[in-house]
């Protein structure tokens, strides 16, 4: 049985007050070499305290981290040499060009020199980056900044790369394009752990999932599983004017609904089967002003709102 590249277990971190915050309660987690496994859940939910303590930033209060078998509070040297790390952050020297950017981070491990040019132009040619080499990294859009970024932090040929919210803040088009190469690692054998806030990247990207919320992991699978989990087919969001109990036991009462989760401005209905289930549900929210109705299948942010009762977004 191989190994696993990440072994996570029992880790808490609390941070002193006034008042005390809990930030880990208990994480137990397993990331499998070459695999993308993404930490998705809300902000504030534990995911960079989780990659802090992983990449050697945040010492555990409790619990272990081994990294490939290396325990990364006790030999927090062996584990840098063998990480990459991105944030939302520019952490790109600004007096540096994108080469010398790449250039001296592969010197910085110990790289000869032709060596670490001969690796700077492999990844200048991998990400599209050649045209910008000789650019200063502050005159760098948001996007172009993540590419070099990540092209950097696999520079040296870590045999784990961690991704935390590396997507936050950048336009659509950046976002598919990190997306893209993101999934291109997993080629080169790089396990990835991803934390992220969006339903479509954990989906998109990953191998499997963890979703994890106020400093605990409340499930882990690949997202077919915990899509499967909501135990619903359809499910119905409509937009009212006003909401009532009445309506909401209405709905609960109809055949094909297995339940209804109320949220601010309106409702979900999570049905069984989608034949035969709009009519009724229309008819019986036309009288508390339907002003929109969507359906959907079951999505990573369903099975959030199932175990926590609220929106991932909140």
């Amino acid at each position: 049985m191989t190994a696993a590249a990440l072994e996570i277990a029992g880790l808490t971190r609390t941070f002193a007050g006034p008042p005390a915050v809990t930030a880990l309660a208990g994480v137990d987690l397993t990331v499998r070499p070459g695999e993308v496994f993404a930490l998705l859940g809300p902000n504030g939910a534990g995911k960079t305290t989780t990659v802090g303590v992983c990449t050697t930033r945040v010492r555990p209060t409790a619990g272990t981290v081994a990294l490939d078998g290396i325990d990364v509070a006790r030999a927090p040297v062996r584990v840098k040499q063998r990480i990459g790390v991105v944030t939302q952050y520019n952490t790109l020297d600004r007096a540096c060009t994108v080469f010398e950017n790449l250039y001296y981070h592969c010197r910085y491990h110990g790289w000869g020199g032709r060596e670490a040019a001969g690796r700077t132009g492999e990844l200048l040619a991998q990400f599209r980056l050649a045209d910008r080499a000789a650019a200063m990294a502050q005159t760098l859009s948001g996007g172009l900044a993540q590419r070099v970024q990540l092209a950097r932090a696999i520079a040296h040929r870590p045999s784990m790369l961690f991704l935390d919210e590396p997507t936050a803040g950048l336009d659509p088009q950046s976002r598919l394009a990190l997306w893209e190469l993101i999934a291109g690692l997993r080629a080169q054998g790089i396990t990835v752990l991803l934390t992220t806030h969006y339903m479509e990247e954990a989906d998109r990207l990953s191998d499997r999932v963890a979703i994890i919320d106020h400093g605990k992991v409340l499930v882990t699978g690949t997202a077919a599983e915990l899509k499967q989990r909501v135990g619903a087919d359809t499910i119905v969001e409509l937009q009212l004017e006003r909401l009532d109990d009445a309506l909401v036991a209405r709905l609960e009462a109809l055949p094909p609904v297995r339940r209804v989760h109320r949220g601010e401005h309106g409702l979900r209905v999570f049905g069984t089967a989608r034949d035969g289930l709009i009519p009724p549900i229309v008819e019986a929210a036309l009288p508390y002003g339907l002003a929109d109705l969507r359906i959907h299948e079951p999505t990573l942010e369903t099975v959030f709102i199932q175990l926590t009762g609220r929106e991932l977004r909140d």
